[in-house]
């Protein structure tokens, strides 16, 4: 598959079109592939929960748009990070270790990352959400 502006233009008029200001390409090969790999297009706003994934580290590399990944301490319940992603910064990608707390706030409409991780998707339970 080859990854095109139109793809991420028309992935972008989708997640503007959703509730959640957000929407996913699956890029598995088949339902049977064992790992997770996508584009998502999220626009501002797009509400995002403070989570981790336990089993698996998240590669995010940024295609288009500006956005940052905030970390979290789940004592102090506090962000200890902030970093900025975009194409044409100075950080474009980063992996998140296994069982970080952690999310995404985008700051420019049109914003789609790549997003990668191992295994098969598991649906994040209630205990993988930190409120604040």
């Amino acid at each position: 598959m080859i990854i095109t502006q139109q793809i991420l233009d028309q992935l972008t008029e989708q997640a503007k079109a959703s509730p959640r200001l957000r929407m996913n390409m699956d890029l598995r090969n088949s339902a049977e592939d064992q790992s997770q790999r996508m584009l998502n297009a999220i626009e501002p706003g797009s509400p995002l929960p403070i989570h981790r994934h336990r089993k698996s580290s998240e590669t995010v590399v940024c295609l288009r748009g500006r956005l940052v990944e905030e970390f979290y301490d789940e004592l102090e319940r506090r962000c200890t990070e902030a970093i900025e992603l975009s194409p044409n910064g100075p950080n474009v990608a980063l992996n998140i270790p296994a069982g970080q707390w952690h999310t995404v706030r985008v700051l420019e409409s049109g914003t789609v990352i790549m997003e990668c991780k191992d295994g098969a998707y598991e649906p994040i339970a209630e205990n993988d959400i930190l409120a604040l």
